[in-house]
């Protein structure tokens, strides 16, 4: 069973986002049936994902759900909405479908076994055939062909009746003609010589082809079930992330007890308790307890994070010791959790170029082949005149073309490989929003980065403290402090931050020690610490009428030569220390830029801060090129320059200055903890902070588009090889099943070999590599190889 939160998603021009699960698709040629039937009606845009079988909808206001699932029923199919979150899941249809064709495969082959054997027996013994050796074969074949091909007839059979065509209708046919010509053959032409049996078959023409039919549906289901199998296992990683959702919440009442409730009931200012080994139910703030919780199923990071009083939590992390209680800020499908499954699944929604191409192919494709099957039963009757055997090899090879086709090769090829990548990357705390980004990678050549936040933590920290003689470099903070905890600027943080001691010392309501607090917009503060006055702020208004020491002096010089920003602590008429406070390199920097460099790719710093500091920063992680002082819209045009001189450009930003800029880029990344606006305008989203993720995205998505080009080279050359060499006879039918089977199995697995994909630490010193980190498995792809235009 599967607990949903469903929500109507609405832009400001009134279309809805509406999802539909289709149901009855069984190949590509179904699933661009059902977009073209969609896409007919006014005010509609639709894509239809044969892999995840769910249609993805832009509807006007006035088109309604049922009016969009009448139009799927109409082309032959069911359809019910979606809901826009799945909070928790414990089955899927293809496992469902798996467990299906599983048992009447397992009937198939006992039957099919003893079958084939006798055949083969009858044919090259004929002293062996005794009276009723007819009806033995058949009451083998019966089952095979009736029950276990079931599936096939019922499909064929609906898409008939609403005058469709797919592959289960040419699965249909051929085993259907095989066993009525076998029927026809054995009860009704005496005169038909009886050649039959599965190895004679690779070498002559067939009069008896019961084997054959009862072998195609054998192939056909077991290529079915491993594929319905291999999807499930692509499926796995969406699924695994959904149900980390909590089912319950323990909400606390007005009187203090507490009542457990369904997690979709909680709403948004309840605060709800989490003891250890409980999962987080929604997005909120801690207001008592503490306790170390695991986000590795949101960032992908292994390391917990310790929480306290005032810390966010987010729903879907587990509590591992302590009790946490949390006032509720976003709930349902509001949540970032929440959000987190809608972009895997939007992504497994858009379709990249090369599978809008298949999936025409595959609207046309079956008509094609049936085509084809009559030209080619009536090509070998014609050469074959009144030759002996003429009718059976035109059988032969007309069976051949039915089965040998396979347009569920090219509707899986895109979206199996885009299924397992998101989910994969889910793993990695990496979001791919769709196939932009993964057609744009190919071609990268330079990556830009913003600074504050994304190469920087964006969190200020003092760097050094410098005390005049007389002073210690704590009381130099000890006082700052003190002065500071008035204020709300971010220096004032840094300092408080870095001198939590002296908090308690200095609190107004505890000890009243501070007084006659002011604030000079622009220049610091003063204030009335223990008597004394104290002054805190930039250095040449602090100095003012002031003595200055040589080595404060001294510090402020070096301390600005490295681009950090320096204060003055004055207490009456003496400068007692400086103060220098940075904005933080994120340790993985480096790394990530090393690791970005040995693949073959340049980097670059954009920024709207002063050149110096740029600079220093860009020296300190190593990358190539700087372009400091520009504004948001500065930004976008840095980015278009160097589009205009032929890069391929991938820009990462976190900050909504950043947003204009990542849309304008070929290839958006955001950091997850940015705003609204970077992240809706990127390609890729980056959940954690650590910019090692940068190379392992760029990673994955080029091994993604590896895997779909092969895919889609070994879906298009399997048809266009197998089917002519069919035609021509060269192929007995049971072969040509085998094949069309193996031909689907093939890229599922190859697109699952994705999962493997393993996240390692720029082996450099000072990656800020997580622990949690792994070198790739032997046969799976590396994290970046070097860039190919």
């Amino acid at each position: 069973m599967t607990q949903t939160v469903a929500v109507a998603a609405e832009d400001g021009n009134g279309v809805r986002r509406i999802r539909l699960d289709v149901t009855g698709m069984t190949c590509g040629s179904c699933a661009a049936r059902v977009e073209n039937k969609l896409n007919k009606v006014d005010g509609v845009r639709a894509s239809v994902n044969y892999a995840t079988r769910v249609a993805t909808i832009d509807a006007a206001s006035g088109v309604g759900v049922p009016e969009l699932c009448e139009v799927v029923q109409r082309a032959g199919y069911e359809a019910e909405q979606r809901p826009d979150a799945v909070i928790a899941s414990e089955d899927d249809p293809d496992a469902r479908q798996a467990r299906n064709l599983l048992l009447r495969l397992s009937v198939a082959a006992v039957l099919f076994i003893p079958l084939a054997d006798l055949s083969v027996m009858f044919a090259f013994v004929p002293s062996t055939r005794f009276t009723g050796w007819e009806w033995i074969l058949t009451a083998l074949a019966a089952p095979i062909v009736t029950w276990a091909a079931w599936p096939f007839h019922r499909v064929a059979l609906r898409n008939l009746r609403h005058g469709n065509a797919s592959m289960e209708t040419l699965i249909s046919i051929g085993v259907t003609a095989a066993t009525g010509w076998s029927i026809y053959t054995i009860f009704f032409d005496n005169h038909v010589r009886v050649t039959t049996g599965v190895w004679q078959a690779l070498l002559s023409s067939d009069a008896i082809y019961l084997e054959v039919a009862a072998g195609v549906t054998v192939f056909v289901l077991a290529g079915r079930y491993f594929e319905a199998k291999a999807k499930s296992r692509a499926g796995g990683a969406l699924r695994a992330l959904a149900a980390l959702g909590a089912k319950n919440a323990t909400v606390l009442l007005a009187d203090g007890t507490e009542m457990v409730i369904p997690a979709a009931e909680l709403k948004e200012g309840q605060r709800f308790a989490v003891r250890p080994g409980e999962s987080v139910a929604a997005d909120g703030l801690v207001i008592e307890g503490r306790a170390a919780v695991d986000v590795s199923a949101m960032t992908g990071e292994s390391k917990p994070v310790d929480v306290e009083p005032g810390a966010t939590v987010v729903g879907g992390t587990v509590v591992l010791d302590g009790r946490l209680v949390i006032e509720a800020a976003a709930v349902g499908p509001d949540t970032r959790f929440a959000g987190m499954v809608r972009l895997v699944e939007e992504a497994q929604v858009h379709k990249a170029e090369a599978q809008r191409i298949a999936d025409r192919i595959a609207s046309v494709f079956v008509p094609v082949v049936l085509v084809i099957a009559a030209l080619t039963v009536a090509g070998w009757l014609w050469a074959a005149g009144d030759t002996d055997g003429g009718l059976d090899k035109a059988i032969s090879a007309g069976l051949a073309v039915l089965v040998i086709a396979c347009p569920c090769a090219l509707g899986l090829a895109t979206p199996t490989a885009l299924m397992v990548a998101s989910g994969r990357g889910a793993q990695l705390g990496i979001f791919l929003k769709g196939h932009r980004a993964l057609e744009a990678i190919r071609a990268v050549d330079i990556v830009v980065f913003d600074k504050t936040g994304t190469l920087t933590t964006g969190r200020a920290a003092v760097t050094g403290v410098e005390a005049a003689a007389g002073w210690d470099p704590d009381e130099v903070l000890a006082v700052a402090a003190a002065a500071e905890s008035g204020s709300e600027h971010v220096l004032a943080s840094a300092i408080l931050e870095a001198a939590p001691e002296a908090i308690p010392e200095v609190d107004v309501e505890r000890s009243g020690v501070v007084e006659e607090f002011q604030a000079f917009s622009g220049n610091g503060v003063t204030a009335r610490v223990d008597g004394q006055h104290v002054a805190v702020g930039r250095p040449a208004w602090v100095a003012r009428g002031r003595v200055v020491p040589a080595t404060v002096a001294a510090a402020r010089k070096s301390g600005e030569a490295r681009s950090e920003t320096v204060v003055f602590v004055a207490v009456d008429d003496q400068v007692c220390g400086a103060i220098s406070v940075a904005d933080k390199v994120k340790d993985s920097a480096p790394g990530a830029v090393t690791a970005l460099h040995r693949a073959g790719l340049k980097t670059m710093l954009l920024t709207g801060d002063n050149t110096a500091t740029a600079e220093a920063i860009a020296a300190a992680v190593g990358i190539d090129d700087v372009i400091a002082e520009v504004l948001p819209e500065g930004k976008v045009d840095a980015i278009e320059r160097l589009r205009e001189r032929g890069h391929v450009v991938a820009m990462v930003g976190d900050g909504i200055n950043d947003g204009p800029a990542l849309a304008r880029a070929d290839l958006g990344l955001a950091i997850g903890r940015g705003t609204d606006v970077a992240i809706g305008a990127a390609d890729i989203i980056l959940v954690r902070e650590s910019l090692d993720s940068v190379p392992t995205a760029l990673g994955l998505a080029r091994a993604t588009m590896r895997t779909i080009r092969t895919n889609m080279a070994w879906a298009f050359g399997y048809n266009i090889a197998a089917i002519p060499i069919a035609a021509a006879g060269l192929l007995n039918p049971l072969i040509a099943g085998a094949a069309m089977a193996l031909s689907s199995f093939l890229v599922v697995s190859n697109s699952l070999r994705l999962r493997s994909f393993a996240a390692g630490p720029a082996d450099t010193p000072g990656s800020g590599a997580g622990e949690h980190s792994a070198a790739p498995a032997a046969g799976t792809d590396s994290v970046l190889e070097p860039a190919r235009s």
